[in-house]
């Protein structure tokens, strides 16, 4: 699919509601998914922008065969982007209309008393404002490197480790090429947001994911110890499934599924550049796995983070859908409570984590209240992490176990996360740490909230300039 064509598709899908922007990307089959997200993004930051000077210069009364979104992303990439470089037949009728948008560009700039292109975008960048607070986080993949290293590395390139952080303000304030260790997670390094990491020899080579923090709390709170068989229900593209593995060490077995082929064809290269192994990928529905077949009969750990509105993604542009339908979001917590019945089924489990990037309380909150009361007495909510600051909103007693974050409270995106575990005849009150920190006492001490990782005794491979 050429490139404008795919964009147009992204938007499209967006307008009718169809999932955020990176899923929708994922999903496009377009083989270049970072090329295809930077020009869908910046066309979303120009929306506002772009329907006006569609409107002015009369293009779309002109070409009436020319779908909206189609001309949104042609006229974005003929004014503000790299003038047109693809597009065939698309390029050729953009180009017709060229001087009349370049006038109705110039008109604009007068009216609003600005003469650059990105001064035009005052109005957007308090959407953007969120976006803009969010650090750049990375995970140190520990199945080929550890934290020392990777921050040894960092110094090596001329940046400067400012140690671990105290709180989130010290994030905020991070400026310039300074770095530190996240006051939360022991593997999370923090970068200012505007770091771009994808060219790093760490990220091409796999020793460090880009990932948000928030994303980075599923794993680590469901916290398998090694040699546990775990499921990762929807995987794709497969930050949290590499985090799994590195928390089992790659010892145990990994079962994650994704329906869509293209979807798990991006996450078997991401594990492979990882390092993972112990991982079977199905293309399968999740829903569609038999609890009672064999193979799963020692699932003890499942994490599920099903589709969702995607509505805590700070990234989300001006054209994304901000506020789903009430029609949406039924259908969304209606696959949400299948699913999560669905995990609760499998004979062996014990532990189970269900997150969402969503800031509905219908996709989080009362998607975990309707199933629990499904179960009756079987499982519970654990009160993870009793330190994170951002709680679940009050929907029924004991939700305050729950997580979420948010770019205001905890500079990350929108998240929810619950912890479930299955009650044990006479046991106690649930523990608040992963259940690898019960079983195994110093990953215990490492999963305390704010510990600093331990220095390894036997380094791993150090990754040369």
């Amino acid at each position: 699919m050429a490139l404008y064509s795919a964009a147009a598709a992204v938007l499209a899908g967006l307008e009718r509601g169809e999932g955020g922007l990176k899923r929708l990307v994922y999903n496009s089959g377009f083989p270049h998914v970072r090329q295809l997200y930077a020009l869908v993004s910046e066309t979303l930051r120009y929306a506002s922008v772009l329907e006006k000077l569609l409107d002015g210069a009369a293009l779309l009364q002109a070409e009436k065969k020319l779908a909206p979104q189609l001309a949104k992303v042609l006229v974005y990439d003929l004014l503000f982007g790299k003038g047109l470089k693809c597009g065939g037949r698309w390029k050729a009728l953009a180009r017709r209309h060229r001087a009349r948008l370049e006038a109705e560009l110039a008109r604009m700039k007068v009216r609003y008393k600005v003469s650059r292109n990105e001064d035009l975008l005052a109005p957007e960048k308090a959407v953007s404002a969120a976006a803009s607070q969010v650090p750049r986080y990375i995970r140190v993949n520990t199945l080929k490197t550890c934290v020392d290293d990777v921050i040894d590395f960092f110094k090596r390139q001329g940046y400067a480790y400012l140690g671990k952080a105290a709180s989130v303000e010290e994030l905020k304030a991070l400026s310039g090429k300074k770095f530190l260790l996240d006051l939360h997670l022991p593997e999370l390094l923090v970068f200012p947001s505007q770091t771009d990491l994808h060219d790093s020899l760490l990220y091409t080579s796999g020793h460090i994911i880009l990932q948000d923090k928030a994303s980075c709390l599923p794993a680590f709170l469901l916290g398998p110890v090694a040699g546990s068989h775990v499921i990762d229900a929807c995987a794709a593209p497969g930050n949290k499934t590499s985090h799994l593995a590195a928390i089992l060490k790659n010892k145990g077995q990994i079962f994650a599924f994704d329906v869509d082929p293209k979807r798990v064809a991006t996450m078997n290269t991401l594990l492979t550049r990882a390092g993972v192994t112990g991982c079977q990928l199905a293309q399968q529905d999740f829903l569609t796995v038999d609890p009672r077949d064999p193979r799963y009969s020692r699932v003890t750990h499942i994490l599920l983070d099903p589709s969702c509105s995607g509505s805590g993604m700070v990234t989300r542009g001006p054209g994304e859908e901000a506020a789903p339908s009430a029609e949406r979001l039924q259908a969304l917590a209606g696959f949400q409570r299948r699913v999560l019945n669905h995990a609760l089924s499998f004979p062996a489990l014990q532990r189970l984590v269900y997150s969402t990037c969503s800031l509905h309380q219908e996709e989080n909150e009362d998607v975990v209240q309707a199933v629990l009361q499904e179960w009756g007495s079987a499982f519970r909510l654990v009160n993870a992490f009793p330190s994170w600051p951002c709680r679940g909103l009050a929907a029924f007693s004991g939700a305050e176990s729950c997580l979420r974050a948010s770019p205001a409270e905890t500079l990350t995106h929108g998240f929810f996360v619950a912890v479930l575990e299955r009650c044990q005849e006479g046991a106690a009150t649930p523990s608040c740490l992963p259940a690898a920190a019960k079983e195994n006492p110093q990953l215990g001490e490492r999963t305390e909230p704010g510990a600093a990782p331990k220095r390894r005794k036997k380094k791993k491979q150090r990754v040369k300039e």
